[in-house]
């Protein structure tokens, strides 16, 4: 365990999670586990503007503001989806694609809209995760999960992109493969972009 870990209050280390997403929050704690004391940001304080170029970029704009506001360490993550034939679109406008105000349908909607009539489907998924402590110093780690884009949506479950995206390591059983959408949390955690990061970042937190 780290020293940061261990000078933590019941030899956990304690940060404060810069998501207001509380389906973000639920696969987050899930994927850490008990090792990690996971706090909700304040909610007096406002959101922070996601305007970097970069999906590390906007993972620290976000950790960076709530451990200024908190004097607490913080954690962020950013992710982006991003599709080889519409040159790595949405990327960092994933959670924008379809304009400031979209809602997750809508975002889906231009993507299949973009990607009609396109055989080339392939994609992949991107988070970076970071942890930002008061003395300036971060920790960072990325997860990658690869797969495509199906010609529409299926399942219930997740967020996001979910429903439109098969990953390549799905088992099928002979079978059409699963989207995360029609995946168990559990079974979405292990094959995810965002399950790669945070399993990445506790190793290098040491806990």
């Amino acid at each position: 365990m780290s020293a940061r870990a261990e000078s933590s209050a019941a030899g956990r280390l304690r940060l404060v999670v810069a998501t207001a997403n509380p389906h973000k929050l639920s696969e987050i704690a899930a994927i850490l586990g008990s090792a990690v004391e996971l706090v909700a940001r304040p909610t007096d304080m406002g959101d922070v503007a996601e305007n970097g170029a970069t999906l590390e970029a906007n993972a620290r704009l976000k950790a960076t503001a709530v451990c200024s506001h908190t004097g607490e360490p913080a954690v962020a993550d950013d992710t982006g989806l991003e599709v080889a034939a519409l040159a790595g679109a949405p990327g960092v406008r994933s959670a924008r694609y379809g304009g400031e105000d979209a809602t997750d349908a809508a975002n889906r909607e231009l993507l299949l809209a973009n990607l009609q009539g396109i055989t080339d489907r392939s994609a992949q998924f991107c988070t970076v995760a970071m942890v930002v402590y008061p003395d300036g110093s971060e920790v960072v780690a990325v997860g990658i999960t690869t797969g495509h884009i199906c010609d529409f949506p299926r399942g219930d479950n997740g967020f996001g992109y979910d429903s439109v995206f098969v990953p390549t390591q799905a088992a099928c059983d002979g079978k059409q493969a699963k989207t995360f959408a029609e995946m168990t949390a559990a079974d979405k955690n292990a094959l995810s972009h965002r399950g790669k990061a945070f399993r990445a970042l506790a190793t290098k937190l040491g806990v």
